[in-house]
């Protein structure tokens, strides 16, 4: 079991208020990403949960039970952290078993557990060794290993990839998804990474200043963003935001469109552009285009390449049925 409820929680630092009061469910087995940009109070909302921050006010149920009060031992949770934080003088094996001594469990059941671990998470060879002889990546699936043993009501991540560079980042994501699907345990994950959010979560909370600004799974906030910021945040790249006259056509203060929604054309289209910067990517090509009189800058994201170079005259027409409308309140117009 590993149902999370939030009950109208704050925090105050001083005379700051970080969390205003909000309310949050988390299923048992659910994988829920908090994201947001810097500063946002993902991580302070993951460290109440976990009890390591107090609340100014409000409570916290795991499985039905107030655990608002009860100490971060007793929650029985598990925190993996950005910083591995493992022993360098002990082996994978004693740095894995280490919380289970603290507990007082015999070494036989230490040792099956040990063993459970390192083979889900393909640690079984390192046993023997020292932090030090692992890269960072197998020095994470230690931490998570430890986390692992204690068999946890749920699973909390906070940041964890962000000390890997980019191909280990996306090899982690991948084993962390499958360890959830082996174990099928709550996980609440951090991240300021929206990709990572898009590719992992069963369910999204976006935050902003501590408010959330919307809840749901992936493709719904990617097709239906609940306010101007979350359609600007989710989605790789970001939305393009035209005000103004443009946007008065379409009965809005704001209308969005995703680049992957926008047709490339050099002889003809809605709206007329010069050619910026072309990111080739393989499969991709992501063209940055200025002069367009809608926006500084707009996006596009098109199939493959395109014989388009920097300078040229460039046209670009939306699909009209992917036009997202915001009114002057920021929030999305049905």
């Amino acid at each position: 079991m590993g149902r999370i409820a939030l009950n109208k929680v704050k925090k105050v630092f001083g005379e700051v208020e970080v969390i205003p009061p909000l309310d949050l469910t988390i299923d048992d087995g659910e994988f829920v990403v908090f994201v947001g940009p810097s500063g946002c109070g993902k991580s302070t909302l993951l460290r109440m949960i976990a009890g390591l921050e107090d609340l100014t006010a409000g409570a916290i149920e795991i499985d039905d039970a107030d655990v608002t009060e009860v100490p971060p031992s007793k929650r029985g949770l598990a925190m993996v952290f950005q910083s591995y934080a493992l022993y360098p003088h002990m082996s994978v094996r004693k740095n894995i078993a280490f919380p289970m001594r603290m507990a007082g469990i015999d070494e036989a059941t230490q040792n099956a557990k040990i063993d459970a671990a390192a083979k889900s998470l393909n640690l079984t060879d390192y046993l023997d060794r020292k932090p030090g002889q692992l890269s960072g990546g197998q020095r994470q699936r230690v931490a998570i290993g430890r986390a692992i043993v204690r068999e946890p009501a749920a699973f909390l991540f906070d940041e964890p990839l962000s000390n890997l560079d980019a191909a280990l980042r996306v090899g982690m994501r991948l084993e962390i998804m499958e360890l959830h699907k082996k174990l099928e345990t709550t996980m609440i994950y951090v991240t300021h990474d929206q990709v990572e959010a898009m590719t992992m979560a069963d369910k999204i909370v976006v935050l902003q200043a501590g408010v959330i600004e919307q809840v749901g799974s992936p493709l719904e906030l990617y097709h239906t963003p609940r306010n101007k910021f979350v359609a600007g945040f989710i989605g790789s790249p970001k939305m393009n935001l035209i005000d103004g006259a443009e946007a008065m056509k379409h009965d809005a203060a704001t209308i969005g469109i995703r680049p992957e929604h926008i047709a490339v054309s050099k002889t003809e289209g809605t709206w007329k552009g010069r050619v910026g910067v072309a990111e080739h990517l393989g499969s991709d090509t992501f063209i940055h285009v200025h002069d367009t009189g809608l926006a500084d800058m707009m996006t596009v994201r098109i199939n493959g390449d395109i014989d388009a170079r920097h300078g040229d005259t460039i046209y670009l027409t939306p699909q009209a049925d992917q036009i997202h409308r915001f009114d002057a309140q920021e929030l999305r117009i049905a």
